[in-house]
């Protein structure tokens, strides 16, 4: 993922996975494929069985007057689209410790599939991946989350890209009137509900089930989980669901009143379009639409991390895609009733903290009484720093708790409302690398393992070799049929409040209860200010 300053280095700088050159061995059925748009060629994985197809369009280029409209189809072509490569990243800053997001072009928006199906007939399940990064950043063909090691496990591997920042997320009062919902703003999500549909209309051709789908992200991705669980729009493109890091609650803004002591989406709209000098033109929308992608990107100044400074881009209230708080419909019972898998990792608070200028025991003991007023003194003897060495330990416990345990708790304790099992977990496992820097279990750190793409230091301890194994593995067995467990894994129970029972993934996979009790239980019905990504 990049949305923070700190894991995209860590990953994207040890990794170098690129798609395989067309000379390579495979044994898939062959080229070309009929889509809905076209047909397309793809070339062999590294491994014999395994074809992939990158660079997929899933909806029209969303460029010139599609700009901020919802994604419009793919026109169809002529001849075989040679799907090699994979597409343009959404533009984006820089992130904030370097990283090379690769090509970025607003025509961006593609899919790429990694399948071992041998023919049409195979009908596999289907994972989709929905990359992280705040909404801001990211893209799905970063390396850390090539698919060929998840697809041997037996699924169908897609990952999508979105629109991201002022291109996925502007509101605006006109681009509202112009819609024929008269709402704005959620246009990356939209793309999310696209890529989906492109899924359930093409996916069979591949060798996938379209009845048997799992959509699963990470932080900005698993948010985006649980929002496609509450969405209208999306009912019936899913089948299961895994929400690694990131919950139901969060910041998201209201389109038209202030909320939570932040600006409706469309008053950020006015605001940008003001600073662009479009506010006085005679058609702003023609005038916002001319703007470059780096004056947009200049004048809103997209925020990254929990921390960070700038426009804080997401998810939309806006009563058609996101009809209400998305934390609300859960507690309602509002949901899709699809299995669910969802937890944290144990260090997540490390990587924002360089956005906290928190040094001090006197700057910390201020900061936890401004955020968090009458619950603050219980949680400062739950996280206590007495000493500015204990500050930085102190406030990455406290970030991880409040922003991604105590959200994924909530999940797992609605998900009962809907007759859905739910199964719990947390990330404890600290790969070489982060544990060098003082990462710990970073937030994303748990991702390489899924996948199946460990970092160097990593790839060469047989511990976290048979860990990534046996995440693999219940990830897999979980999108085939709704049950993390398998003949050879570790026994997963299925959560229950009483029991408050979780699954640790670290150097031991073993079944641990009561994650946090105390804070969690204090946290519970409160608005808790920090919000996960």
């Amino acid at each position: 993922m990049r949305q923070t300053a700190t894991t995209l280095p860590l990953l994207a700088m040890a990794m170098s996975i690129t798609l395989p050159c067309s000379c390579a061995p495979g044994t898939i059925a062959s080229d070309p494929l009929r889509i809905d748009s076209g047909l397309i060629s793809g070339i062999p994985g590294r491994t014999p069985g395994i074809r992939v197809y990158a660079g997929i369009p899933f909806a029209a280029p969303p460029v010139g007057n599609l700009r901020w409209r919802p994604p419009q189809p793919v026109q169809p072509w002529q001849g075989v689209r040679n799907c090699s490569r994979f597409g343009p990243s959404c533009p984006q800053p820089k992130p904030l410790l370097g990283g090379d997001p690769g090509v970025e072009s607003e025509d961006c928006l593609y899919l790429n599939v990694w399948t071992p199906a041998a023919n049409e007939t195979a009908r596999l399940p289907v994972m989709v991946w929905i990359h992280g990064g705040g909404c801001t950043t990211g893209s799905g063909s970063q390396p850390y989350y090539n698919g060929e090691a998840l697809a041997k496990q037996g699924v169908v591997l897609v990952t999508i890209n979105y629109r991201l920042g002022p291109f996925g997320f502007l509101a605006h009062p006109l681009l509202s009137k112009e819609s024929e919902h008269g709402v704005s703003g959620n246009y990356g999500f939209l793309d999310q509900i696209a890529a989906l549909k492109w899924v359930q209309a093409n996916i069979a051709r591949f060798g996938g089930d379209p009845g048997c789908v799992t959509i699963f992200g990470e932080s900005a991705g698993s948010a985006s989980v649980c929002r496609l669980m509450i969405s209208p729009l999306a009912t019936g493109l899913f089948h299961r669901a895994i929400a690694e890091s990131g919950g139901a609650g969060g910041r998201d803004r209201h389109l038209r009143e202030p909320h939570r002591r932040q600006d409706s989406a469309e008053a950020v709209g006015e605001q940008i379009a003001a600073k662009l000098g479009c506010d006085k033109a005679a058609d702003p929308l023609a005038a916002l639409r001319a703007k470059t992608p780096e004056e947009l990107l200049a004048a809103s100044n997209p925020a990254q991390g929990l921390f960070g400074k700038g426009t804080k881009f997401g998810w939309v209230v806006d009563g058609w895609a996101i009809p209400d708080d998305p934390a609300a419909l859960f507690a309602a019972g509002k949901q899709c009733a699809v299995p669910l898998i969802t937890g944290s990792n144990a260090d997540e608070g490390t990587v924002f903290l360089q956005q906290l200028p928190i040094q001090t025991v006197a700057g910390y003991r201020l900061t936890v009484r401004a955020l968090f007023g009458a619950r603050a003194n219980e949680l400062l003897n739950l996280f206590p720093a007495n000493t500015n060495a204990d500050v930085l330990p102190a406030l990455n416990k406290l970030v991880a708790v409040t922003a991604f345990v105590h959200p994924a708790r909530n999940l797992v304790r609605w998900m009962p409302r809907v007759g859905a099992k739910a199964y719990l977990y947390q990330f404890s496992c600290v790969p070489p690398m982060a544990g060098a820097r003082g990462y710990g279990a970073f937030h994303s750190a748990e991702v390489p393992y899924v996948f199946g793409n460990l970092m160097p230091g990593s790839a060469a301890r047989d511990a976290d070799q048979a860990l990534s194994r046996t995440m693999s593995a219940y990830w897999a067995h979980f999108a085939r049929t709704g049950d993390p467990n398998a003949e050879g894994l570790p026994a997963w129970p299925a959560y229950e409040a009483t029991s408050d029972q979780y699954m640790e993934l670290g150097n031991q996979v073993r079944v641990m209860s009561g994650l946090y009790k105390q804070a969690c239980d204090l946290l519970d019905g409160a608005d808790v200010p920090v919000a996960a990504p």
